[in-house]
């Protein structure tokens, strides 16, 4: 209590002489003679009260009180009006403006005392009750960071795992996760949700696990028994990331079903077209496709960026959303740049 300023505002000097022999021992204090010199020490100190007279020249009390409501930076500090005047009409007026109490000239030092303790104790109770809510929201934030580092982590041990199976795959998903974060961001998504998107990705071919190795890694091209046995990781995928209540895991399961749909409804496994695929799937599916080509694999040579781009291209409105071909084509230069640092 003893640190709370209070800003003493009154064109008599006898007034403000009786209120810093009443309120010195226990308060710091500040004085203005005027309404504008109220109003600049308002903003320049933030008192934790104001005792404002409404009787003056030039600006009165009402009017500096309103002045001070509409600034964000002054309008939290409580105003209790001292006036000569008992009439309800001005203490009306004055508690619409914004006014937490009165107080009657001649000064009743009591009074005075009792008012300014009790506002300035409800102020300082208000102010624990933020500082409580500020310091319980930064703890919601620390478990919601843990919570997500856990998910994190989840997912980097199945990316692992993946990794052990083939040795393309680790790479692949680190470089997938990095496409879709560009696309998003161009595609207009916020920072969480791109930010969701590039985890989630990494788990597109999680499905993958349930693939017998004999068609996983044949260096040869797949006979159609084995290319509709490798469809189904997709659906594996779906069973593997379902029933989570957490958005990642959500999100990846709607990745892992549907990144390999196509625009023009030939795709598998559901045969969605267009905008039935969902935004997500729809940016991993490129991403996907651009990656595969530009590496090499055991059953194919990688690909120049310029034919795969080309290629891309086009697919737009066949196999890819032209929306999203048109901005991946934008980002040619930073696509070029992760592909560069993969084949050194």
């Amino acid at each position: 209590m003893n640190n709370c300023r209070i800003l003493l505002v009154d064109d008599t000097k006898t007034n403000i002489d009786v209120l810093i022999q009443a309120l010195k021992d226990d308060y710091q204090l500040g004085v203005a003679m005027n309404g504008y010199n109220a109003i600049k020490y308002a903003r320049n100190h933030k008192p934790d009260l104001i005792l404002l007279d409404i009787l003056m020249p030039g600006l009165d009390g009402l009017e500096v009180c309103r002045r001070l409501k509409n600034n964000s930076e002054t309008r939290d500090i409580p105003i209790i009006f001292i006036t000569a005047m008992d009439g309800s009409g001005h203490k009306t007026r004055g508690f619409s403006f914004g006014a937490v109490d009165y107080i009657i000239k001649p000064f009743d030092i009591t009074e005075v005392k009792a008012r300014v303790k009790t506002h300035l104790t409800l102020k300082i109770t208000q102010q624990a009750l933020i500082n409580q809510n500020v310091i319980l929201e930064e703890k919601v934030r620390e478990r919601t960071k843990e919570l997500e580092n856990m998910q994190i982590n989840i997912l980097a041990r199945l990316e692992m795992a993946a990794g052990y199976r083939d040795e393309h795959t680790g790479e692949h998903i680190k470089r997938i996760s990095e496409y879709c974060r560009l696309l998003g961001q161009a595609v207009g998504l916020s920072p969480q949700e791109y930010s969701l998107l590039a985890l989630a990705s990494t788990m597109h071919d999680v499905g993958k696990i349930g693939i017998s190795d004999q068609i996983l890694l044949k260096p040869e091209k797949l006979t159609n028994a084995e290319h509709d046995a490798m469809k189904q990781h997709t659906i594996i995928g779906g069973k593997i990331l379902q029933g989570s209540e957490h958005t990642l895991l959500q999100m990846a399961k709607i990745i892992a079903e549907t990144h390999h749909e196509r625009w023009d409804g030939s795709g598998y496994t559901r045969g969605l077209k267009g905008e039935e695929i969902p935004l997500f799937g729809r940016l991993v599916s490129i991403c996907d496709v651009f990656d595969a080509l530009c590496m090499a694999r055991p059953y194919k040579q990688a690909w120049p960026l310029e034919r795969v781009l080309a290629m891309i291209k086009a697919e737009s409105g066949k196999q890819f959303d032209p929306r999203l071909v048109e901005l991946f084509m934008e980002l040619k230069p930073k696509l070029a740049q992760i592909v560069k640092k993969s084949l050194v």
